[in-house]
Parts: C-alpha cells; sequence; structure tokens
C-alpha cells in the first residue's frame, strides 16, 4: 500500500515547476560564476554570468528567466551568438532564448546584462551612513537580478564577484582580492537561484561567536553584537545534535536597514536579518534559531518548486522548536533543575501553542486555497501563497508523525537519514513521503504510515487535527486570561496587572489569546481604553511581537479614530519597519479598525520607505492593486 500511496501523492501536484518559463530540467549545471557592479549614483547592477552546463536532452537552445532585464550580449563557448528576448508573460517574465548546438554535451554559456528601475530583486536607498542595496531573490525575483533558471528545482556551486565602492557582501565564503573595490566569494555546496544574494553599504562586523560575526552599520553595531552573542555557538553545536555538522564553514549573519520586508532570509554563509529583532532583550533570537536550521533545510536539502514550500519551512520550524526547547533544557540543567528535560519539552509545546493560534488565525482569514500543505501554483505567483501556513501546517504535519511514529527518540534517526539522503538535492512531496517508507517500513512501521490521513494533511484546505499540549507554561497565562472573560461577562473587580512573571512568549500568548476571547463577546471601548494604564510596559515595548499584538487589541476593540494618539503612533510605527509579518496586518488592521481611507493615506506617506515585494503585497491588501 505504501507504494500506491506515493504514487498517488505524486499524481497530484506538476512534476516539473511551474513558476518558471527556464527548460531547466534538460540541463545540469556544474557551475555558475556571477559578477555583479554596484551602481549608486544610477541605482542599478550591471552583470555578467557564466553558466557551465551539461546538456541532457539535445537541447538546441537554453532558456533562462528574466524579468525586466537589459541583456547586453550572450556568448556560447566564447562566441557571440543571436539570442531572442521573448515578449512577457504575466508573472514570470521574458523567456530568454539562446540557441546551442545539440551535439555538444557541454557548453558554456555567457550573458552580459544590466538590472533596471523595474527590479524586483533589490532596493537601494540611503542608509544611516551613506547609500545602501540589498538584494532579496525569493520566491521567483531572482530572474529580474539575473539571467537564470529560476527555480529551487536547479543548484550550483558559484563563484561570486562583487564590485562596489562600498563593501559587499554575497553568498559564499570570503576569498582574497587584490583588485579595488572587488569583493569575491565561493560558495562550493550549490544552491538555487532564491538564494543568491548581494549587499553592499558601510558595513562593519562584530564577533558573536568563534564562526559567527554579525555585520551592520556603525550606529547599531554593539547592539546587534549583544543581542545575538550570548546564544550563537550554543544555537550551532544543538542543531549539529539534532541533525550533522554544520557544513557552511561560517554562520554570518547581516542586520539589514529597516526596509527588509521579512525576518530572516536564510542566505548561505550570511544570513539576513530585520533589525526588528534587535529588542534589546533577546526575547526574538529564535528567529536565528530558525535561520540556522535553514542551514540544513532550504539550503543544504530544498523543496523542487513552491507548490512544496512546506518542505522548507515546515521542517524547519521543527529544528527551530527543537533547538529552543534543548536551550531552555539546558539553561535549567545549569540552574540544577532536576526537570531540566521535561522542562525543555514544556517550552517547546508552548512554542507550538503559539504556532498553534497563529496558524488557526491564518486558516481563518487567509485564502482557502494556499491553506493547503502541497499547493497549485499553475499561473500563481508564489508571493500570494505565502503565509503561515507552510510554516506552522508544516510543522504540525512533521509533529504528527513524530507523535505516531513514537516520539522524539523513534524520529530523531530518521532526521538524520531525510537531511543525509537529500543533501545538495531538492525534493518533492512524494518523495518525502516514499523516503519515511524507505526508512520505517523495515523497523515495523509500515501500518502506522499506512493509517496516516494523506489526503487530509497534504490537499485539504483548512486547520488540521488540533494535537494535545503539554499547557503548564500556557496554563499561567490561560488563569489571566480566564480573569478578563469573567469580568467582561458579569463585571466585578477589573483586573489588574499578572503579567510581572511572564517570559517573553507568555506576554505574546497573554494578548493575542486576550483578542481571540474578545472577539467572542460584547467588550466596552471604555474597558479597552484603560489598558495603556493598566499594562504601560506594552505600550513602552521596542519589541515589534508586543508592538503589533498590543496594537491589534487596543485597535480592534477600542474604536479609536484616526486622531487618537494610539492610532497616530502605531501609524508612525508602520513608518519606520518594513517587516512584513508586522506591516500586512498593521496595515489592515487600520483599514479595519479606524478606516481604509485612513489607512491609505498612511500608506501613501510611507510608501517609498518598503521594499518593492512588500508594497506590492499592502496594495493588494488595501485594493489598490
Amino acid at each position: 500500500m505504501g507504494r500506491e500511496i506515493v504514487e498517488s501523492i505524486k499524481k497530484r501536484f506538476h512534476e516539473l515547476d511551474p513558476c518558471t518559463n527556464s527548460n531547466y530540467s534538460k540541463f545540469k549545471v556544474v557551475n555558475t560564476e556571477l559578477t555583479l557592479s554596484v551602481s549608486f549614483k544610477s541605482k542599478t547592477l550591471d552583470g555578467r554570468v557564466i553558466y557551465d552546463l551539461k546538456n541532457l536532452a539535445d537541447a538546441d537552445k537554453v532558456i533562462f528567466d528574466t524579468s525586466a532585464l537589459d541583456i547586453k550580449e550572450a556568448k556560447v563557448n566564447g562566441k557571440a551568438v543571436k539570442y531572442e528576448l521573448k515578449p512577457v508573460t504575466p508573472i514570470y517574465g521574458s523567456p530568454l532564448h539562446i540557441p546551442l548546438d545539440p551535439s555538444n554535451k557541454e557548453s558554456k554559456v555567457e550573458i552580459i546584462f544590466k538590472t533596471t528601475d523595474k527590479c524586483t530583486a533589490i532596493q537601494f536607498i540611503e542608509g544611516d551612513t551613506g547609500p545602501y542595496v540589498f538584494s532579496q531573490c525569493e520566491a521567483i525575483h531572482a530572474r529580474s537580478l539575473f539571467p537564470c533558471f529560476d527555480t529551487p528545482a536547479v543548484k550550483s556551486p558559484y563563484k561570486f564577484i562583487g564590485i562596489s565602492p562600498a563593501v559587499v557582501t554575497m553568498s559564499g565564503r570570503p576569498q582574497k582580492s587584490d583588485a579595488p573595490n572587488t569583493y569575491v566569494f565561493d560558495q562550493p555546496i550549490p544552491i538555487p537561484s532564491y538564494l543568491v544574494s548581494i549587499t553592499s553599504g558601510n558595513l562593519l562586523k562584530a564577533p558573536i561567536g568563534p564562526r559567527s560575526d554579525v555585520y551592520s552599520e556603525e550606529p547599531s553595531l554593539k547592539k546587534c553584537q549583544w543581542e545575538f552573542e550570548k546564544d550563537m555557538e550554543n544555537f550551532i553545536q544543538i542543531a549539529e545534535k539534532i541533525v550533522f555538522d554544520y557544513e557552511w564553514s561560517r554562520f554570518d549573519s547581516l542586520v539589514l536597514p529597516s526596509s527588509f520586508p521579512y525576518g530572516g532570509m536564510e542566505i548561505p554563509n550570511m544570513t539576513q536579518l530585520t533589525p526588528t529583532l534587535i529588542s534589546g532583550d533577546r526575547t526574538q533570537v529564535k528567529v536565528m534559531a530558525h535561520e540556522l536550521a535553514h542551514s540544513w533545510s532550504g539550503n543544504l536539502v530544498t523543496n523542487s518548486s513552491w507548490e512544496h514550500f512546506w518542505l522548507n519551512e515546515g521542517w524547519t520550524v521543527y529544528l527551530e522548536r527543537r533547538i529552543v526547547g534543548a536551550i531552555a533544557a539546558q539553561e535549567a540543567q545549569n540552574e540544577g533543575r532536576k526537570d531540566a528535560e521535561e522542562y525543555g519539552e514544556q517550552v517547546r509545546n508552548f512554542n507550538m501553542i503559539n504556532g498553534w493560534n497563529e496558524l488557526t488565525d491564518t486558516c481563518q482569514t487567509f485564502d482557502e486555497r494556499y491553506t493547503k500543505l502541497v499547493l497549485n501554483l499553475e499561473n500563481g505567483d508564489p508571493d500570494d501563497s505565502f503565509s503561515r501556513i507552510p510554516y506552522e501546517k508544516g510543522f504540525f504535519f512533521l509533529f504528527h508523525l513524530e507523535t505516531k511514529l513514537g516520539g522524539i527518540k523513534e524520529f530523531d534517526p530518521f532526521i538524520k537519514y531525510y537531511f543525509n539522503k537529500f543533501k545538495y538535492q531538492s525534493l518533492n512531496t512524494a518523495q518525502f513521503v516514499d523516503t519515511l517508507y524507505d526508512f520505517y517500513e523495515p523497523k515495523g512501521k509500515k501500518e502506522v504510515l499506512d493509517n496516516i490521513d494523506w489526503e487530509t494533511w497534504l490537499f485539504v484546505s483548512g486547520l488540521p487535527e488540533k494535537p494535545e499540549f503539554d499547557l503548564t507554561l500556557a496554563n499561567q497565562v490561560y488563569k489571566l486570561v480566564d480573569k478578563w472573560v469573567n469580568y467582561i461577562e458579569k463585571g466585578g473587580e477589573i483586573p489588574g496587572d499578572e503579567t510581572q512573571h511572564f517570559e517573553g512568549e507568555q506576554h505574546m500568548l497573554f494578548l493575542e489569546t486576550l483578542t481571540a476571547k474578545f472577539k467572542t463577546l460584547k467588550v466596552d471601548p471604555a474597558t479597552i481604553k484603560q489598558f495603556p494604564k493598566i499594562y504601560p510596559k506594552y505600550g513602552q515595548s521596542k519589541n515589534g511581537e508586543i508592538i503589533s499584538r498590543w496594537n491589534e487589541l487596543l485597535i480592534t476593540f477600542g474604536q479609536y479614530t484616526s486622531d487618537d494618539e494610539i492610532v497616530t503612533s502605531f501609524a508612525d510605527w508602520l513608518g519606520t519597519v518594513g517587516r512584513m509579518k508586522y506591516v500586512r496586518p498593521g496595515y489592515v488592521l487600520l483599514k479595519d479598525g479606524v478606516s481604509r481611507d485612513f489607512a491609505v493615506e498612511v500608506f501613501k506617506k510611507y510608501e517609498h520607505t518598503y521594499h518593492p515585494i512588500c508594497k506590492t503585497m499592502v496594495k493588494k491588501d488595501l485594493g489598490l492593486a
């Protein structure tokens, strides 16, 4: 039955990535050399890419993805050839056709190009200490940075050369360079196009571990160093115990300007981070655990298309929570607690509860088509499908498998087997399920796998089956929430601030659970307007996780107007961050909680500060697209 299950799963998605115009399946990329030269004056990059290709299918042409690129010249084996840039197709750009001699099994293809002002992968800004540029290629924006097979199915070793008057970082290990303003990087481990990156600015670095530095502009360097230096090496060592040795040599990171649209981006050897992580209380370092986990899940072992994005993010959240739980157990052991291992599991479960709440909210509010684990993205934009679904539903699927297969001790050997089997490769969901059977069938677990509800987990929209959680740490929060619910329903003495003993994420759970409960009750706005006096610390917080949840609670139920300080302060804050996790729900909150006109007015004021990806998504959220 196992093979029948795998075959039936295989029929439910595209054999090839539907989000690329390229003919990638006909070639193997042996090596890639990419040179990018930065012009801060024209806000463009001049580039040259050289591919060493093996022709696997006697193809008479190679087709690369491009989007809004100015193609200058193409050569094959050193000779100029007549290339053809086909018309733009919606979302996917302009296919670049370059003729080949099909009798040649190996070809060196060179393309000279330049980015344009319509490039969605890069943003030029004035940084705190001078001009700055950074790229963000996930999901299908690499094609606007350089001609490529823009699909995660294709991985290649790279040599990167960055030329700029300012310091350059790219997706590899720095090499010695004698040429002025020239930075060279080697990436011997094959990576997909979405992990290609360039950053240039007035960057400095500081150590945060024996194999880790943090980079940023000077004014915030010390704060960045303090935020991460306590945990970084420990994170790496714990991850290595769960999977296997870290293969990328160094785990350096770069704190980007505020317009960076994500919490983090797992660029090999130079993870990119949002400055919203620098909260001064180390409560958001688990994002670093997440990006570190990507060193195995996503970077070493990669989803073969964005239809299988859960294979990247579900596994990464799973490893992140194992790392965070192990850190908690380690700290408890250092404190002499006899229940250290049990406490570590309590912390992991507490993080699961937060994740379940986010998953529930996403399933209730997000496009139903994209609440499945395995997606159909034919003619679709992967950016539209990105949400908490691949992260949290993917995690809970893996946790379901862990539970059914006998728990952590039974699942841990599979983790090592899976990542060893697929390292340096890309895979789809059917291959993942097939690997489960390969590993567990000889161990007598075939019947367990046969009884997994694959159809519901992989192909049905909405919430999966809710697991049983250890509520030890959450119950401390729920008791206070219950007091508020009781007050709203029955009156009496208004609850005070009983959050003094809460730790980082307990505050987040308190605010989001209170918000969820209040949505089912009739809440007097006058009560909500007392919250800033009862919980002044939330209004003073610099932590984006607190700021976003706190303002959602106040603005949703407080009936504030656009003139109220609560609303104007939150609107001003949206102008200081570019992380889509905060920006997109923030504008929806202003639209629904104040007025659409006000939300549009605020967006127009700050639109120029946002990354192109963020700007596009907010326009869709506000009906401006």
